[in-house]
């Protein structure tokens, strides 16, 4: 067993039914992230796309906390807390390309804010606290907050937070849409696993070309249309299509293959 320095700060379990729970598990740091945790991360991250038994990922932070963003004193060291080509926690810049769930307990601040939007989405307990307030420590949510955050509350409430820093309420990101389930302190990971499950039924190959058109939704009308089109006749050429199709006609579960 691991303990200390050497125990891993990023901890990954498989509940089954194809969902892959990502843990950071620095609780004594509020789960901030330094290097060694983004490397760690990004690794759990190619894990979960790259087993064909893997559906769907779920991230969360251990001890309460979901994170509570840049770790400051390895960042004055001089520790980056990017993966280059990644981005912050390795997932900034490139999320995974199958569905990934935040389970929000506790603070998820600054760094750990901008992982939560990186997810597609999100289930927050009752009593967790969200906010982007670089402004004031002389930064910027450069890590995709600035980004993503008018995408996915009112656009007049994203450049309020942003500029005045202020912490926003689990309730507040429900009601603005940021927040995709509310529920009971404490149980926000079992929430997301169940939520993860349901997605993990369906077909791996159409929830990835899903999720990649969802994506493509910001794009200009006449791009977005062409990519769909294109997505919708590979995925009516694929095995998967077939199977849903025959399944259906026959009243029982589709076997999926990814082919």
């Amino acid at each position: 067993m691991t303990t200390g320095a050497d125990a891993s700060p990023v901890r990954i379990d498989r509940p089954g039914h194809g969902v892959l729970v990502i843990t950071l598990d620095r609780p004594s740091k509020r789960n901030a992230v330094d290097g060694r945790t983004s490397r760690a991360l990004a690794a759990a991250l190619d894990d979960l796309d790259g087993d064909p038994d893997l559906a769907v990922g779920v991230l969360t932070g251990a001890g309460g906390t979901f994170c509570a963003g840049m770790d400051l004193a390895a960042f004055l060291d001089g520790d980056a807390p990017e993966v280059p080509g990644r981005g912050f926690g390795g997932l900034t810049e490139a999320p995974p390309s199958k569905p990934l769930v935040a389970a929000v307990e506790g603070y998820a601040l600054a760094g750990g804010c901008e992982l939560v939007l990186a997810c597609d989405l999100v289930v927050a307990a009752e009593d967790a606290t969200f906010g982007l307030p670089e402004v004031g420590l002389g930064l910027i949510a450069g890590s995709g907050g600035l980004l993503r955050l008018p995408h996915r509350i009112p656009r007049a409430k994203a450049a309020e937070l942003a500029l005045t820093g202020d912490r926003f309420t689990a309730t507040d990101a429900h009601g603005w849409g940021l927040v995709n389930r509310l529920v009971a302190p404490g149980t926000a990971q079992d929430a997301a696993v169940e939520l993860a499950t349901r997605i993990a039924r369906n077909a791996p190959l159409a929830l990835a070309a899903t999720k990649r058109l969802l994506a493509a939704s910001d794009l200009p009308p006449d791009e977005a249309w062409a990519r769909q089109r294109t997505e919708l006749h590979a995925i009516k050429a694929t095995a998967d299509a077939q199977e849903g199709a025959r399944a259906f006609a026959e009243k029982r579960l589709p076997r999926w293959t990814a082919t």
